[in-house]
């Protein structure tokens, strides 16, 4: 508590109300004693709210910071690997040789998933999006891995943690395979973490993948720079699912619900459709012209954010691994032609450099994913994978302090209490 107070007066009450300061950030104030006068808060889309207190993440939004564990996320992506960050985000310190050994065999150890699982993707239809095959499959793990549901003991925490940070590159590389009615790619140990996923992806029993580096650096620089972004709607609804005692399973199959909104983690996906709508190049810029007339309803996806009033901090390495991406792989494809125009339009252009509104991470990560030959609906099940991470270390974090359940209050405006009519009275 930072010894400060905010007085709230309610017509002849005064009511004293706690301030609390972070170690960086905006102060808070505490609003349990408006409770307790009879009152509810109203904070739309939790805006102005704090609902928890975390040491993950901390986002500055318009000085364009985003840290984990304090770490800055271009430090992360550009030096470390997802691992790692996988390591800082469930410890809070980065790991030195030995623990980083024993944390990545443990994934390794746990890269497969139970053969029955297989049976379980025979349920879907062929033509099923991703993200449905995924979210169901990430809630049944709960049904085949018994052995780690008791959320109070921390081995078991530790344990489904490793599970679900193994087995989602198999579970994503899986749902990918099943779509397109090719055989099930099972891990390879002797891998890294995101080269291992882009051959479970690509490869088949009738010609082995050949992982290209750069292609893997991008992947894990993808994967790094989804890893957590403090309470957004997904993690928020895994705290939410948590503060239930459900287990962790369910808990992330909830958030997976959660991010496939086209507002949250669908947004590179809508980037890729925005592209397929200008078409061509030579349609940009009467695009553009639409999107600055207000009468017009087109958008422009893959700009802007809503948290950073700068530039998206991650969206600066993605543009410099979009940049090594496209160059390895000497791509002349007309939609990534297209997506570069429109950024340096964008860039230049004085109606989108006074709103601020940069390309954001989902923007470059579409082109980036587009290229390496991953399709369209797939673009929400990577950023689950590498959004995995966080939800758990959030879940972990909530679960390991004393924690109410979530229970959020309204603004009632509909009828007041009336008595029932009889169907032949009305």
């Amino acid at each position: 508590m930072s010894g400060k107070k905010a007085q709230l007066t309610i017509g002849d009450q005064n009511i004293d109300l706690p301030i609390y300061s972070g170690s960086v950030g905006p102060d808070v104030i505490d609003v349990k004693e408006v409770l307790a006068r009879g009152y509810f808060t109203y904070d739309p889309g939790f805006m102005a709210t704090a609902a928890c207190e975390s040491k993950i993440t901390f986002i500055d939004g318009d000085q364009g910071i985003l840290l984990h564990r304090g770490y800055p996320i271009e430090q992360l992506a550009t030096q470390s690997t997802y691992e790692e960050v996988c390591y800082l985000l469930l410890n809070g310190e980065l790991p030195d040789k030995a623990q980083m050994e024993n944390f990545s065999s443990s994934i390794r150890h746990h890269t497969m998933v139970n053969e029955q699982l297989q049976f379980f993707y025979r349920g879907f239809r062929r033509d099923a999006h991703p993200m449905a095959v995924m979210c169901g499959v990430v809630g049944a793990l709960s049904a085949f891995y018994h052995d780690s549901l008791d959320i109070r003991n921390p081995e078991h925490r530790r344990v489904s943690a490793i599970r679900l940070i193994a087995k989602m590159p198999t579970i994503a590389a899986m749902c990918y395979k099943y779509s397109v009615g090719q055989p099930f790619v099972y891990p390879r140990d002797e891998l890294d973490y995101s080269s291992n996923f882009l051959r479970m992806m690509f490869a088949t029993p009738c010609a082995d993948y050949e992982v290209n580096p750069v292609l893997a650096k991008a992947m894990d620089r993808i994967f790094i720079l989804h890893a957590d972004h403090e309470q957004n709607a997904s993690t928020s609804t895994v705290r939410m699912a948590g503060s239930t005692d459900a287990n962790p399973f369910a808990c992330i199959a909830a958030g997976i619900a959660a991010l496939w909104g086209p507002s949250h983690g669908g947004a590179n996906e809508a980037v890729l459709r925005m592209l397929a709508e200008i078409g061509s190049v030579d349609h940009v810029e009467s695009f553009v012209r639409r999107v600055k007339d207000k009468s017009d309803s087109t958008k422009l996806m893959g700009f802007g954010h809503r948290v950073y009033k700068n530039f998206d901090p991650r969206a600066k390495v993605m543009k410099q691994t979009c940049d090594e991406v496209l160059s390895a792989l000497g791509i002349d494809d007309p939609m990534l032609e297209l997506a570069m125009k429109l950024e340096e339009i964008a860039l230049k252009d004085d109606y989108f450099v006074s709103r601020k509104l940069y390309p954001n991470v989902d923007f470059y990560s579409g082109i980036i994913l587009k290229a390496i030959g991953i399709p369209l609906n797939l673009f929400t099940v990577i950023f689950a994978l590498g959004r995995t991470p966080g939800w758990i270390a959030h879940w972990q974090e909530m679960i390991s302090n004393p924690y109410k359940i979530a229970r959020p209050r309204q603004l009632y405006t509909g009828n007041t209490q009336r008595d029932y009519v009889a169907p032949s009275a009305r």
